[in-house]
Parts: structure tokens; sequence; C-alpha cells
């Protein structure tokens, strides 16, 4: 058996490091991730520039780029046999509600999912217990390979960060919602030209029972199945009435 992990916080993050220590124990990996901090970069492709690698004293690979471009490069280029699974993470903070569409580390899942592999993408919602993270992803994974889900769905995980022994279970959920992000922050530099900061995430707006918030909360793992189609099918009579209107 065979794995791809990846990441957003980069090659040096500590979650990546724990999850290949615990995903190792169970199977070959291989790990290329970004050579430095990529979070919120979302599905970004790089187009512009050549992508660079670098092989790590550890083995681990570094990229140039993106976490979706790491996973494309690897499954592309790199493996030198397909991997059975992708998995991104432990990423250094929580993925849930809204931030899914911001997240490199559900981008770098949805990549592989995207080029035909089951994908997961898991969250330690603090930065104190990977151990506890570790643990969920490699039940997890053993899951699915032993027993894949519907080939458009990827995993999004999310693990309180408690001591394994603390946490109460697994809850499936939906996401939750956030309100709209605070303002931009503006300053001035050294050479007195203005720069701007992206404001934090607003605050929580639904994090009402079955939301992934509402589980962190009570002290679960939460999993959410997240789909690559975007098409809002429900939709689809609906906007065909109001044209022809």
């Amino acid at each position: 058996m065979s794995l791809l992990i990846s990441n957003d916080d980069g090659v040096y993050a500590p979650g990546l490091s724990a999850l290949f220590n615990d995903l190792n124990a169970i199977s070959t990996v291989k790990v290329v991730a970004p050579d430095r901090n990529h979070s919120g970069a979302s599905n970004a492709l790089t187009l512009e520039n050549p992508l660079r690698i670098q092989e790590l004293s550890n083995g681990f690979i570094a990229v140039s780029g993106t976490p979706t471009d790491c996973v494309h490069l690897a499954l592309n280029e790199l493996c030198e046999s397909p991997p059975q699974m992708v998995v991104s993470g432990i990423n250094d903070g929580a993925n849930m509600g809204d931030d899914v569409l911001y997240s490199g580390t559900v981008a770098a899942a949805m990549e592989g999912r995207f080029l035909g592999l089951p994908a997961m993408a898991i969250s330690l919602v603090g930065k104190t217990y990977y151990e506890s993270a570790g643990h969920y992803a490699q039940l997890l994974v053993k899951k699915l390979l032993a027993s894949p889900l519907a080939q458009d769905q990827v995993l999004n995980v999310n693990v309180p960060d408690l001591p394994l022994d603390k946490i109460k279970g697994i809850k499936v959920t939906r996401l939750g919602k956030r309100h709209q992000a605070e303002m931009i922050e503006k300053g001035i530099d050294p050479r007195g030209r203005d720069i701007f900061w992206v404001g934090p995430p607003g605050k929580i707006a639904d994090a009402g029972e079955g939301t992934d918030f509402h589980a962190i909360e009570e002290g679960y793992v939460s999993i959410t199945p997240l789909k690559i189609d975007l098409t809002a099918t429900e939709q689809l009579n609906r906007l065909t009435d109001w044209l022809d209107r």
C-alpha cells in the first residue's frame, strides 16, 4: 500500500511530520509539499512560472508551488507508481464552514480526488495534540481503503485539540457558516506606501446541531463529505423557469 501526503502549511510544518509518522506505520508514504506556507491558496495552480523541487534529507520533496501544484506534480510526474490515496494535513488550525473555500489543505485533497484517487483533508483545531489527529488519520485511511466511498467525495476531517482519551468520538456533519470576514486592515510601510492586510475570518453564523462547528465544540471529530461538482442541481429547473419568464 502507498499513500501520497501533502499540506498547505509547508514541508517543515509539524503537522506534516506527525501525519507522516502515523501513516508510515501502515503504508509506504511519499511526501510532496510546498516549500513555504501557502495557507489560503485554495485550488490555485502555478501557470506563469516553472515549478522547482528539492528533496530534503528526510526524503520529503519541497515544491516551489501551491498545495494543488504539489499533488498535481506528484501524481503526474514524481510518483513512480500511483498511490492508493491522497491525504492532506495535518493542518495547523481548523478548516470548517466557509473556510473550506479558501483552504489549501482541502484543495490538495480535492486535486487528488479530481485525478481519480480517494482523498481526505485533516485539520487539528489548535496546535498541540497532533497525535490525536494522527490517530484519526490512520483510522480513517484504513477504513477508506477497505471500503471506498463514492468517487465524487472528499472527506474533510477536523479534530478537536484534545488528548485522545478526551475526544468523545466521530460525528458526520455538514458545513457550518461564518459571517462576512472582518474589515481589511490598512497600514503604511517604512517608505510611506499603503499596505493592506486581509482581516480575520468572520464570526460563526451557523454552529447548530449537525454542523462541523457544533461537533468540535462538543468534543467530537467532525467528518464532512465534500463534492467536487459545484453544480446546484436543485436549482436547475428553477433557473430554466426564470429564463423562460
